[in-house]
Order: C-alpha cells, then sequence, then structure tokens
C-alpha cells in the first residue's frame, strides 16, 4: 500500500496541548506547533499545530473526532482569537471534506461545534524551545493540569489510534 500524506491545521486550545495529542497517534509524519492564520476576519495569529500525517494509517474523519474532543470545541469563549477552534487546510477539495465529516460529528455533541474550516494563509512555527513541550516537561503542572487530561482521554476513548504513551 502506498503512504498517502497530508497536511493540515488544528487550532482550539494552547499549542502545547494541541501539540502534545497529535503527537500521541500513529500515522503522524510530522507536528510543528506555532500560529495560524487565515484570510479575515480570521488573519490574527492564533495558536495551532500543523501536521502531516499518513492516511493509510489514521483517518481524516478519526483526526477530526480526536480534536473536536480534546478542546471546548463547542464553547464560544472570550479567548477565541488567540484559541481559535479551526480546522485549517491549504485546498478546497480539504475544505469540503473537513465540512462534510463536521456535520456528520454534529449530531454527537450536546451544544453547537464552533469549529470553524478555513484556509492556511500563513504557519509561523514556535520557538526551538517550545518544541515538545509535554515530552521534554512532563511534570511540570502545566502539562499536569491541562495536558495529561487530554491524553488519559485518548487513552480512554481512541488507544487503537495511539503510539505507545507512558501510562500516568
Amino acid at each position: 500500500m502506498t503512504s498517502y500524506s497530508t497536511q493540515i491545521g488544528f487550532g482550539g486550545g494552547c499549542h502545547w496541548c494541541t501539540e502534545a495529542v497529535f503527537s500521541s497517534l500513529k500515522g503522524m509524519l510530522s507536528v510543528s506547533q506555532g500560529f495560524l492564520k487565515s484570510h479575515s476576519p480570521n488573519h490574527q495569529y492564533s495558536e495551532a499545530v500543523l501536521v502531516q500525517y499518513d492516511e493509510n494509517t489514521i483517518s481524516l474523519a478519526k483526526l477530526i473526532e480526536i480534536h473536536l474532543r480534546t478542546h471546548a470545541s463547542s464553547s464560544q469563549h472570550s479567548m477565541r482569537k488567540k484559541y481559535r477552534s479551526a480546522i485549517y487546510v491549504d485546498n478546497n477539495a480539504m475544505a469540503e471534506r473537513c465540512i462534510n465529516i463536521l456535520d456528520t460529528l454534529r449530531p454527537q455533541f450536546d451544544n453547537p461545534l464552533v469549529t470553524q474550516v478555513l484556509s492556511i494563509v500563513e504557519f509561523k512555527r514556535s520557538s526551538d524551545s517550545y518544541m515538545d513541550y509535554y515530552a521534554t516537561n512532563p511534570d511540570r503542572p502545566f502539562c499536569i493540569t491541562y495536558i495529561e487530561p487530554k491524553l488519559a482521554l485518548l487513552r480512554r476513548d481512541f488507544k487503537d489510534c495511539l503510539q505507545i504513551i507512558d501510562q500516568k
């Protein structure tokens, strides 16, 4: 079977959290945390990750479901400019696929999803000192308080999608 690599961005919460979530999944070829922006009115940078993944290993639908379940995807909170709930794509065909998947998943949520599908205009990578934040700092209070619960959810509900990660 030929490997099929796809690029997509995910934003919703702190990019340290999002990086830890996607880095723990099978099929990730690269996970880069940083800041993504789209066209106006979403032209301000927002924390996110840009991932390349192998669609033969993990489906786009599974990635989107994991993304929706590991951040406040139905909350229109006051920090949405910094933590925009979005799926960032680089072509119309991918946008249409993502919208169809979101439409399929919406009924599984009690409240309306605020997650948008947006075009990638620019990605600004975080400095190297922040890369792999959870992997290099798992015992820091931020990681224990915010990242570990997301990884626990993955271990509970998406264990078939995970690479081997430490069980806390």
